[in-house]
């Protein structure tokens, strides 16, 4: 997928990036839209865009969006003040998937955080989607911790 292009989110994009998520059959069911979710989803993106160390990209290929992910960069003292690649949020049109565009996707984020200088390249993904961890288990990712989360809202 050399033809795919990166570049950074803006606000013309966020009706792409919900449509994205409205593809996405576990994380509707977990996270319903509220009614404020247009000026949350601008709220975050502002967020993201004012902080280098964070980045939301959308790739297109031949011109047209085809996919997401955000890429956070997370300073530490643990692995020996190695930083930390962050990748969530990853995802493709339902229907180009399986052509190759989410492997490009990923391997593009991994170099980023190879560039930054990164330790590690870390990523959760819900324990519902096994075709993903199959995925990433392929890319050579390992499930090596379990995860917790709080829903505070």
């Amino acid at each position: 997928m050399d033809q795919l292009t990166y570049r950074d989110a803006t606000e013309a994009d966020l009706p792409f990036l919900d449509a994205l998520a409205a593809e996405d059959d576990v994380g509707t069911a977990r996270d319903p839209l509220r009614p404020d979710h247009a000026e949350q989803a601008l709220e975050g993106l502002r967020a993201i865009t004012a902080d280098p160390n964070h980045r939301l990209y959308i790739v297109e290929w031949a011109g047209e969006p085809v996919g997401s992910f955000q890429l956070s960069f997370i300073p530490g003292v643990a692995r020996r003040g190695a930083w930390r690649g962050q990748i969530e949020s990853v995802r493709t049109r339902e229907n180009l998937r399986g052509q190759g565009i989410g492997e490009a996707m990923m391997q593009w984020a991994m170099d980023r955080c190879k560039d930054r200088g990164c330790g590690i390249v870390q990523l959760t993904s819900d324990r519902k989607r096994e075709a993903a961890h199959r995925f990433y288990q392929r890319l050579g990712f390992e499930p090596s911790h379990t995860g917790f989360k709080l829903k505070l809202s």
